[in-house]
């Protein structure tokens, strides 16, 4: 036997031998699945003499495609070219390149990206009168997208949407935009995988000329695709059935981008026979922090069972720090990294994680005060991302609008009709006489330099003049409210309503946060201090390129990545798990959230800082939060008791189960609220408001006018309220803050 194979565990052995019929292999985190995947292609050509042109391994990434292809001619010893080791769209570009002219288009099609997407659903808008400030090209991308990944024809869209206004509108729009793309001869990349399926469907002979070709397929991270890519390969292994799928449906967290975890739960029923195969041996983490994962996802029920056990030692208990707010959870984690550097740890060594990307903020800066280098992986500085950037220029406008560049920044964001030739005409009457360009703004509009563009402009001059008097009457906060208010910037991104847009509402309800915490800290709060504090905090430009450095990260993007300490940053009910996942009427959204806790948890290698703050502000306003539900999952035995923090001691006799649960119905220490001394708002059940409405009433609402009331969820805390409004859709809206009115 080969020697490679003599260094795999039993159940790789067996994943790597077993080479005839479906096989599901269910690699938990961290059991060397890439090892398996590797040495099993190496296996088929060395030991088993087949062909690498027989052999066909999907990934999801170039680079994960590269590195395995790279690992596998490592083993063979030889060029193992002939096999199509890709993603799934390389793939199917491939194919489409020799047989698209058979479902009508010239194989020399062009692929659009997001950008040359969004152009012709822009046109598609103008050409039927659609308004792209109510109806967002984003919101039609992802409509169209979400049924391309469901293999969702414009015939049967048609068909499902009869009787739906908005989703008529995305009829229409999907029709014209296939029309327009078929007629430039290009594909997007949801149609690279529609169309293949569609080829292999209208000619069985293409299709089972490829499968004649590909008699052996391995998918790896098959928890993460969708129902286009399912049936692709579905349909490819259909004859010979030798089909290896690699994954762990307990780290599917992709939902939102359409993966389809029934792919992986449901394996055996599409295929009958199948071989199943668990990797449960984990060699990344300490037996402490894999008791802890398992204990946390055992308690979703859509799930296949496993384990994950290894022969590394018990390792450090894993700590909890329950602080009052996030101020002081970004402390107690620069005081943790340093006692890590003292006992020998390297910067890069730890990894902050978190649920959303607004959370960085507080840590950012709790680093530069430190003086520690970081890095956002996967994403921009706080500070750096663009909706920042746009309402701190919208503030300098105001401050100093002598600063051309926050001026220009601004001028048509949100679009407001001005165009660049109106922003040249204003440059070249500053250059002309020497002036700021906001000046020459001013004074083209009151001499009327500008034309037809004039009155555009106008309207921006007006805005910032009466936003420059209010300013000194208000607080920063309610400045900022207004801004976003008068401007339509929050609107518009209201409008868009798609999990990028919310993500950036949520950087910019942490910008109002760090604004009231200024002017709580300040003696003597001004814009201008404001300003000044922001920008010297966003000034990281004298920092080396050193490599040496703490990862900030979202879950999401961490998962795949391994550190030897996480900090599991802000685990707090409302915040990981997401309230929407709280409220919602579907399990698999908590369910989601859990496995994606589960990969935060799994990323660990030695050491797992959990923390919370009893206090976050959210949009200005500071609320009471109980730790996440999921850290009440994990036994009171593994964590750490915090002896600076008299409030979460445990006493291990009080508890029992893996939840905390205590006995005698008492309270545990991780499901105590705060209730020190605190001017906070509370929404706790017994003084949370009755409403004076229900559900099938018509509310009113300050922003979006009137609409009916669907559904009301009791989400603890507060109410969430669902409401069709008449001129912009449903919203989902926590009662307290939404203010609804009975019509």
């Amino acid at each position: 036997m080969d020697k490679t194979i003599e260094l795999l565990n039993d159940k790789q052995r067996e994943a790597v031998l077993y080479t005839e019929g479906p096989l599901l292999i269910l690699a938990g985190a961290g059991s060397g699945k890439t090892r398996v995947i590797t040495n099993r292609i190496a296996y088929l050509i060395k030991e088993k003499g087949v062909s690498p042109k027989s052999i066909l391994a999907i990934t999801f990434t170039n680079k994960a495609a590269a590195e395995m292809r790279e690992r596998v001619e490592g083993l063979v010893g030889m060029d193992a070219g002939g096999a199509w080791i890709s993603t799934f769209h390389s793939a199917c570009v491939r194919i489409l390149r020799m047989y698209s002219h058979l479902i009508g288009y010239d194989n020399n099609f062009t692929i659009y990206d997001s950008d040359d997407q969004k152009t012709v659903i822009k046109n598609i808008c103008k050409k039927f009168e659609i308004d792209t400030k109510r109806f967002k090209e984003k919101w039609f991308m992802g409509q169209i997208s979400s049924a391309k990944d469901e293999l969702i024809s414009v015939s049967q869209f048609e068909l499902d949407a009869s009787g739906d206004f908005y989703l008529e509108k995305v009829a229409k729009v999907y029709a014209e935009y296939q029309r327009e793309l078929k007629q430039n001869n290009a594909f997007d990349f949801d149609d690279l995988i529609v169309k293949t399926v569609e080829l292999f469907k209208a000619h069985p002979d293409i299709l089972e000329r490829f499968q004649e070709r590909f008699r052996y397929i391995s998918v790896d991270e098959y928890q993460d695709t969708n129902t286009a890519q399912f049936v692709f390969v579905s349909l490819l292994a259909k004859k010979y059935r030798n089909i290896c799928v690699v994954g762990d449906d307990d780290q599917s967290i992709y939902k939102f981008r359409g993966a389809n975890i029934g792919n992986i739960l449901n394996f055996e029923k599409v295929f009958p026979n199948a071989k199943v195969i668990r990797l449960e041996q984990n060699y990344r983490s300490t037996q402490n922090i894999l008791e802890a994962a398992n204990n946390v996802i055992k308690n979703n029920r859509e799930r296949k069972e496993k384990q994950l056990w290894t022969e590394n030692e018990a390792g450090a208990m894993i700590k909890l720090f329950h602080v009052d707010n996030p101020y002081m959870e970004a402390d107690r984690v620069i005081s943790q990294i340093r006692e890590f550097l003292d006992e020998g740890y390297k910067l890069s060594d730890c990894a902050c994680l978190y649920r959303t990307n607004a959370q960085s903020r507080a840590l950012e800066e709790a680093f530069i005060r430190a003086n520690i280098a970081y890095k956002i992986v996967g994403g921009v500085n706080f500070y750096q991302r663009k909706e920042i950037k746009d309402v701190l220029a919208y503030l300098k406008t105001i401050d100093n609008a002598r600063d051309d560049v926050a001026v220009r920044r601004i001028i048509n964001v949100p679009k407001r009709g001005i165009g660049a030739a109106a922003v040249n005409a204003v440059q070249r009457i500053a250059d002309d006489r020497g002036i700021n360009f906001f000046a020459a703004l001013d004074d083209g509009v009151n001499e009327g330099l500008f034309g037809k563009p004039g009155e555009k402009l106008r309207t921006f001059r007006n805005l910032i003049e009466d936003l420059k008097e209010n300013a000194s009457q208000i607080t920063l906060h309610e400045l900022m409210d207004e801004v976003l208010e008068r401007s339509g910037y929050l609107k518009d991104l209201e409008l868009e309503n798609t999990p990028e847009s919310q993500a950036r509402i949520e950087n910019i309800d942490e910008l109002i946060n760090k604004a009231v915490s200024y002017e709580e800290s300040a003696e003597d709060p001004t814009l201008s201090g404001f300003l000044e504090e922001v920008s010297l905090i966003a000034d990281i430009d004298s920092w080396s390129a050193d490599s040496d450095y703490v990862s900030l990260i979202t879950v999401h993007s961490a998962k795949g990545l391994e550190f030897t300490n996480v900090f599991l940053c802000g685990m707090e009910d409302g915040l990981f798990p997401m309230n929407a996942a709280i409220c919602s009427d579907d399990e698999s959204d908590l369910e989601e959230e859990r496995r994606l806790a589960y990969v935060a948890i799994t990323r660990a290698k030695k050491n797992l800082i959990i923390t919370a703050s009893r206090m976050r502000m959210v949009r200005g306003e500071t609320m009471v939060s109980i730790i996440s539900r999921f850290v009440r999952e994990i036994p009171v035995d593994l964590i750490e008791p915090d002896k600076e923090n008299i409030y979460i001691a445990p006493r291990k006799s009080e508890y029992t189960g893996s939840a905390g649960a205590s006995k005698q119905g008492k309270e545990s220490f991780l499901h105590k609220p705060y209730s020190a001394g605190s001017s906070a708002k509370t929404f706790s059940k017994g003084e949370k408001a009755a409403l004076d409405y229900g559900v099938g009433d018509t509310v009113s609402h300050a922003k979006f006018g009137e609409g009916i009331v669907t559904k009301i969820n009791d989400g603890g805390r507060d109410y969430e309220v669902t409401v069709d409004f008449k001129d912009y859709g449903t919203k989902k809206m926590f009662a307290s803050f939404a203010k609804l009115k009975k019509v």
